[in-house]
C-alpha cells in the first residue's frame, strides 16, 4: 500500500507546502493529520524508488509538521488533534484525536528517522506510541472489550464502533514501532490486535459484502448496518492481503479471496449500494 496517488495531492496547500483538505461550509480548509501522514508516506515510498530529492523534501516536511503538531490531550498523552468538529454518530468536538492518525503518524516518523537519522522523529514516534498503551477512557486509543479482545479505535466514541480499515492501519503503526524499536510492549500489542482482527472478521462479513464497522446499528439505535462503500470494500481486501503477508495467517488470505469474490458479482455490488444509500438517507 504505497499511497502513490496521495503523493501528488492536487488540492490546496499551506504556505509551507503541507496539504489542506477543503471540507467546505463551516469547516472549510483544514489540516488533517491523517492526510498529512498519507501524503508523507506516498512521497517516502516514491523516494525509495527514485531517490528524488523533491520526494525526500516532501516526506521530511510532513514529518516535521507531525513533530510540530504533536500535543498533549486532557489526559497528558501525546496525540495529533483534528481541530474541527466532525459528524460521526454524534458530533466529535474539536480537538479530537484518532487511533488511525496515531498509527499512520508513527509509521511516517519511523521512516523519516531511518532515512535521515534525525532523533526528533524517533522521539515523537515514542511519544505518540504511548496513546496505544492507554485505554480510550484514559485518553488513549485502545479499547478492550468484555471478551478481552484489544481494539484500536479510529473514532473515540461510546459505544466503540471498531472501524475496520482504521483498526488495521493502526495495527500497522504498532507493527512498525515494534520493527523500529524491538519494544516488547509493541510486539505484544500487535499480537493481541492481530488475534482480535482474525477472530472477529466474520462479524464484518454480510455474506455478500463487508461492513465498514462492526457494531453500529445494534448499539447506536440505527436499524441498518454501515455497509462499506465500494472503495472501502476494495481497501479491506488489500489490507487483509497485507496482513496475510505480514503474519502468514491464512485466515486473512481466505477472507480477502472471499470478499474479492463478492465484488465481482454485479448483484452483490448493487445490493451493497442499496444498503449504503438507504443508510445515508436514513441517518445522514
Amino acid at each position: 500500500m504505497l499511497f502513490a496517488e496521495k503523493a501528488d495531492y492536487a488540492g490546496p496547500h499551506d504556505a509551507s507546502g503541507i496539504p489542506l483538505l477543503n471540507y467546505r461550509g463551516k469547516i472549510g480548509l483544514q489540516h488533517n493529520p491523517i492526510a498529512v501522514a498519507q501524503w508523507g508516506l506516498g512521497n517516502y515510498n516514491l523516494f525509495c524508488q527514485d531517490q528524488s530529492e523533491e520526494r525526500k523534501k516532501k516526506f521530511v516536511a510532513a514529518s516535521d509538521w507531525l513533530c510540530a503538531h504533536l500535543e498533549r490531550n486532557a489526559f497528558g498523552l501525546w496525540v495529533w488533534n483534528h481541530n474541527f468538529d466532525w459528524e460521526y454518530r454524534s458530533t466529535l468536538k474539536a480537538p479530537w484525536y484518532s487511533g488511525l492518525a496515531q498509527g499512520q503518524g508513527i509509521s511516517l516518523l519511523l521512516r523519516a528517522y531511518r532515512t535521515t537519522g534525525t532523533a526528533a522523529y524517533l522521539d515523537a514516534a515514542k511519544r505518540a506510541f504511548s496513546s496505544f498503551l492507554r485505554s480510550t477512557s484514559e485518553g488513549g486509543v485502545t479499547f478492550t472489550d468484555a471478551r478481552g479482545d484489544v481494539w484500536f479505535e479510529e473514532y473515540i466514541v461510546s459505544p466503540p464502533t471498531h472501524i475496520l480499515n482504521g483498526f488495521i492501519w493502526a495495527i500497522w503503526g504498532v507493527y512498525d514501532y515494534f520493527l523500529a524499536t524491538e519494544s516488547s510492549k509493541a510486539r505484544n500489542l500487535f499480537a493481541q490486535a492481530t488475534l482480535t482482527l482474525r477472530e472477529n472478521l466474520g462479524l464484518y462479513d454480510l455474506g455478500f459484502w463487508s461492513l465498514y464497522e462492526q457494531t453500529g446499528y445494534e448499539q447506536s439505535g440505527t436499524m441498518l448496518p454501515m455497509v462499506a462503500s465500494r472503495f472501502y470494500h476494495r481497501l479491506h481486501v488489500t489490507q487483509l492481503r497485507i496482513m496475510h503477508r505480514i503474519t502468514g495467517d491464512e485466515t486473512f488470505a481466505r477472507y480477502a479471496d472471499k470478499w474479492e469474490g463478492y465484488a465481482r458479482s454485479r448483484a452483490n455490488r448493487t445490493r451493497a449500494l442499496c444498503y449504503k444509500s438507504a443508510f445515508k438517507l436514513a441517518y445522514y
